[in-house]
């Protein structure tokens, strides 16, 4: 048992049931103690959320007991894999706080794959089947009918060793044969039914160029690639629990023909993670991307690692999230609520508070000076005292928000309305005017609306102390702010679990999930933040600059509210 082992008993109580599994491989002695996992993802996509909760158990069980974690490219499909997807994959590992020991491929191991290969054929292990994928298909039976064999089943072994490296040549027809492993076709395992290990490709590999023709299925590489680097634990989700018992035929296999016994990875199964209002499939997320449905895979819509991010979520919310929702046996829908809290609840303590309206409608105090300005200070985070302050400029003429401002409003209406006193933020009390409130356009819209402030009560100042009925509001100095577009997001989808909906997903997409917000204003202050810089704006919620930002086309996407009113809407 390592230092880092947990001995008390209410953090024992505390541990996933992945953690329990290392903890006895350790006390047991197995693999000499040595813990080393990896994370292999196929480059075909960009990661998402779900690949995040693997990520968060990959690396975290060798953080917590002094092993490695190895990112290893599952790069055995070349037709659907590129090094775009790479690159964001190391981003979005790093971004998310991990730090892998090595990065392998599995095209690493391709040379070592096929001699493998090779023995197994002449093990007779292994034939060459020439049926289409159909009729492989039909005739490996259903999980109640045992398969038939392939006719081609009893080849001779030194025509199927021909025929192999026949595949491995440019001549070869993508489709005319594949290499099926000789198993069990009566398994009621279906993937005992004579895998298939090798099928054509004839697509340059993002790495290899065209020295391959022949490409390696998931089964035949993945558990050898464990084998190959002297992973112990190889973590993965509950869909591959079926494919458990081939993994460790293959490495059986492997032993045989290597001649070592004294080690062997073990595969160990956890559920993965489902949110309500999402899907996760790459395929879809990828015809979301090519079709144009989002701006692209780091849409903030998207539950992609990059779309995240450009939305303003924090790494930490995510692993925290990720955390409270725990490993289990067991596929679950969780509530997208619970993600978005987890957010909410980081940014609160990280996010800079600064001064924004999204729906302005013009503010005229008009006992204020003409000309006059004033440097009010503002807290940049009541949570962080070390986060400091900065100043926002005052004047006669403000913006503040369109709905806190009501002509005709009742007792309880705790904003501005005429006769009314509330206190600006940072700023005065403020008191509307009662024989003329505001102004309005031909469509009966208000324009401007006028009042008169208590010099005495500036805050910080003694008189900032009387006791008033209505709310403190935000502003902006109408000159001496910024226009910007603002990006509210609402669910991309409709429906609660899309991906268990039998409809074409695409029917399922919610049309009112972007609405942009072209006529906003913040102040001074937040016009300087850039993408990565979390942001408050005050009584409204979390926000970040866009990418799309400049200098000259400000751009902000909100991140989460503050409260969880969408939940709300929707009981």
């Amino acid at each position: 048992m390592t230092d880092t082992n947990i001995n008390n008993t209410e953090e024992k109580r505390s541990l996933s049931f992945v953690e329990q599994i290392v903890e006895n491989d350790l006390a047991e002695g197995k693999n000499g103690g040595r813990i080393q996992t990896r994370f292999p993802p196929e480059p075909n996509g960009y990661l998402h959320i779900g690949h995040a909760k693997a990520i968060c158990m990959d690396f975290g069980v060798a953080e917590r007991y002094n092993g490695v974690c190895n990112l290893r490219f599952d790069d055995t499909n070349p037709s659907k894999e590129d090094t775009e997807y790479v690159d964001s994959i190391l981003q979005d590992i790093q971004w998310l706080g991990f730090k892998w020991g090595n990065v392998y491929y599995a095209s690493d191991y391709f040379e070592r794959l096929w001699q493998f290969a090779e023995w197994l054929i002449l093990q007779g292990k292994a034939y060459i089947d020439e049926q289409t994928s159909e009729q492989i298909a039909e005739q490996k039976g259903t999980p109640t009918q045992p398969g038939t064999p392939s006719p081609y089943r009893d080849r001779p072994i030194e025509e199927n060793m021909e025929l192999f490296h026949k595949m491995n040549t440019p001549e070869a027809v993508e489709g005319s044969m594949v290499l099926r492993a000789k198993l069990d076709m009566a398994n009621p395992n279906m993937h005992f039914r004579d895998p298939i290990m090798y099928r054509i490709i004839h697509t340059p590999h993002h790495r290899t160029g065209t020295t391959w023709h022949a490409y390696p299925m998931y089964d035949f590489a993945h558990g050898q690639s464990d084998y190959f680097e002297g992973v112990t634990h190889s973590i993965c989700t509950l869909e591959f629990v079926p494919h458990r018992p081939l993994y460790d035929l293959f490495v059986d296999f492997l032993q045989e023909k290597e001649q070592q016994h004294d080690y062997r990875p073990r595969q160990i199964e956890f559920n993965r993670l489902n949110m309500t209002y999402t899907v996760m499939s790459k395929r879809k997320l990828k015809a979301l991307v090519d079709e144009h449905l989002v701006s692209g895979w780091d849409d903030p819509r998207m539950p992609t690692v990059c779309g995240m991010r450009r939305r303003g979520y924090s790494p930490e919310s995510i692993r925290k999230f990720i955390d409270s929702i725990g490993y289990t046996k067991f596929d679950a829908l969780n509530d997208v609520a619970l993600l978005e809290a987890a957010v909410r609840d980081d940014l609160n303590a990280r996010a800079l508070r600064v001064s924004a309206v999204l729906d302005p409608v013009k503010l005229v105090i008009t006992n204020y000076p003409e000309g006059k300005t004033e440097e009010m200070t503002a807290v940049n985070n009541p949570e962080n005292e070390a986060d400091g302050t900065h100043t926002i400029t005052f004047s006669r003429n403000l913006w503040i928000e369109r709905d806190d401002f009501m002509e005709e409003a009742g007792k309880k209406f705790m904003r501005l309305a005429p006769g009314k006193e509330v206190r600006l933020k940072n700023g005065y009390i403020i008191k509307c005017c009662e024989d003329h409130p505001c102004d309005k356009d031909a469509d009966g819209r208000v324009t401007t609306i006028y009042c008169t402030y208590d010099p005495e009560t500036r805050s910080g100042l003694p008189g900032a102390d009387r006791k008033i009925k209505g709310k403190t509001l935000h502003w902006v100095s109408a000159d001496h702010c910024r226009k910007a577009e603002v990006r509210i997001y609402d669910r991309l989808f409709n429906v609660e679990n899309p991906g268990a909906d039998d409809r074409d997903f695409r029917e399922l997409l919610n049309p009112q999930s972007l609405t942009i917000l072209d006529n906003c204003y913040v102040e001074e202050y937040a016009a300087e933040k850039k993408a990565g810089e979390y942001l408050q704006f005050q009584r409204i919620g979390y926000f970040m600059a866009d990418a799309d930002s400049t200098a000259d086309h400000l751009v902000f996407n909100k991140t989460v509210g503050l409260k969880d009113t969408w939940s709300k809407q929707n009981k």
